[in-house]
């Protein structure tokens, strides 16, 4: 279906703007207006997100709801539209930043009006990434989001919070520096910016492998993979609670996803020449950074390092180049955005509490918080990879993947969650076993009301998922086959056309 004009993406993408206004003309002083503009608006744009995946199509592979209008000129349009592989990505940018909202209620007292208009026009902004279908209107979009995230991290941050929003800020934009110029590069070539038309256009071998190591210099820094994944443990660890969820839970799918929507789809003969680099930084990402997450006294840092370690699963998957593989890559940044957002939460509930992150200032919280310690296991267990739950199927269906492309990348990645399940499980049993012997923690309390309403949907859905992952799968598996195959057909043109 496509529409002139615009259509339900753009009210779904652009309304939180509508709340940000809304909230930028209250007084300083309606701190509580602002707070519940902010909700009801990520309310409605969840409830616009959910009622779009119902509408759509799982077994068209095409791109659905697309809205086309002139914009820069005859050649670049603002256009909008999602399929399979983006479609899902809508619905967790619009699930998470409820939740996001409600994490922040009594956090955040310091300039809580700019606080809730950073994270709507953020919202705005990620979602544009998923739904843009041209390039400059994604570049755009892309690269807007790390000034509101600059902004959250460098004013509500922690101590360090200048250092690690600077650093965040130039790491990523060096890296999509590069994407621009490669734009600019396909659309002198290609003519076009129309990401669709892109997708079916035959780049030559050579131009492919300088595109392919542009879009990787972005991508790469964004998911973020080993050795450019030095800003996230300062971006988490110096970040305001929500601003850690956001960061893990939508901001890192950017890279997965630029890898499926560019550098898998249009530089086919590229990638498979890559593929053995890719396979080697996934493996030293998921074994050497669960190792240094072994050796983490920050909870947020031990987070942030896992964090590395599962996008080193996605990549693995992506380049495998196989059904299962992609399927895998893409559940797990949706697991991972799930499981990841609620261990930032559980972290936030008892840094609230206790104003530090230090691993040794905690012990035996199961004798006054048992309703945290069932939660925190719960999602400790989904970030091991437990089966039951989410994480299980995406690091299983990558592992499929791998294994069926190289055996030993498989080997080795497995590895990995042995070592993941050493340093969550060393965590939990530091952080909630034992007697409760410190006496700052005799009275602390067990998690509100409010705390078990952000907790619950996420719990839901992580064990759900796990044992019913066909939701999920059902959307995004006609458009990974049709990935899939274009990325063969295009592999054996080449090795055709090389014979004659």
């Amino acid at each position: 279906m496509t529409s002139t004009g615009f259509g339900l993406l753009s009210l779904i993408t652009f309304f939180p703007l509508v709340g940000a206004l809304a909230i930028a003309l209250l007084n300083k002083e309606a701190k509580g207006n602002a707070r519940w503009i902010a909700l009801y608006t990520t309310l409605f744009t969840l409830g616009a997100a959910v009622y779009l995946w119902g509408q759509f199509d799982a077994g068209n592979a095409g791109f659905q709801f697309v809205e086309e209008m002139d914009w820069l000129g005859g050649s670049i349009r603002y256009k909008m539209g999602v399929d399979g592989i983006s479609m899902l990505f809508v619905v967790l940018t619009a699930f998470l930043m409820p939740l996001c909202i409600l994490a922040s209620w009594q956090a955040i007292e310091v300039r809580v009006k700019e606080y809730m208009i950073a994270f709507l026009v953020l919202e705005t902004l990620m979602l544009g990434v998923f739904c843009a279908l041209d390039l400059i209107l994604f570049y755009l979009f892309f690269e807007g989001g790390l000034i509101p995230m600059f902004l959250i991290i460098g004013v509500w941050g922690g101590a360090r919070r200048v250092y690690a929003s600077f650093k965040f800020f130039l790491y990523t934009l060096l890296g999509s520096v590069l994407m621009l110029l490669a734009m600019i590069a396909m659309y002198w070539h290609a003519e076009t910016t129309d990401i669709p038309t892109l997708l079916t256009y035959k780049f030559p071998t050579d131009m492919q492998w300088w595109l392919w190591l542009a879009f990787f210099a972005s991508f790469a820094v964004k998911l973020p993979m080993w050795p450019v994944h030095t800003w996230l443990p300062d971006a988490h660890v110096e970040a305001p609670t929500a601003g850690s969820v956001i960061l893990a839970g939508i901001l890192l799918k950017m890279g997965g996803y630029g890898f499926l929507r560019f550098s898998l789809a249009m530089f086919p003969l590229a990638s498979q020449d890559f593929a053995p680099f890719v396979f080697a930084l996934s493996v030293v990402a998921i074994v050497y950074t669960s190792l240094v997450a072994l050796v983490q006294e920050d909870l947020k840092k031990l987070i942030a390092y896992s964090s590395v370690a599962h996008m080193g699963f996605v990549t693995m998957g992506i380049f495998s180049f196989t059904v299962q593989g992609v399927d895998g890559a893409i559940f797990q940044m949706l697991s991972h955005g799930l499981v990841s957002a609620a261990l930032f939460l559980c972290v936030g509930v008892v840094y609230d509490r206790m104003h530090t992150r230090e691993i040794v200032a905690y012990g035996g919280l199961v004798n006054r918080m048992p309703l945290y310690a069932a939660t925190f296991m719960v999602f400790t267990l989904a970030n091991v990879g437990l089966p039951g739950t989410s994480g299980f199927i995406g690091e299983f269906l990558t592992l499929v993947g791998a294994f069926r492309a190289n055996t030993w990348v498989a080997f080795l990645a497995t590895s990995g969650i042995i070592l993941s399940a050493a340093y969550a499980l060393y965590l939990y049993r530091r952080m909630i076993y034992g007697a409760l012997e410190k006496s700052s923690l005799r009275n602390i309390t067990d998690m509100n009301y409010r705390e078990l309403l952000v907790f619950a949907p996420l719990l839901l859905l992580v064990i759900f998922f796990g044992f019913y992952p066909a939701p999920l799968l059902d959307v995004t598996a006609v458009s990974v086959k049709k990935l899939v195959s274009g990325y063969e057909a295009a592999v054996q043109a080449a090795a055709a056309a090389s014979v004659r």
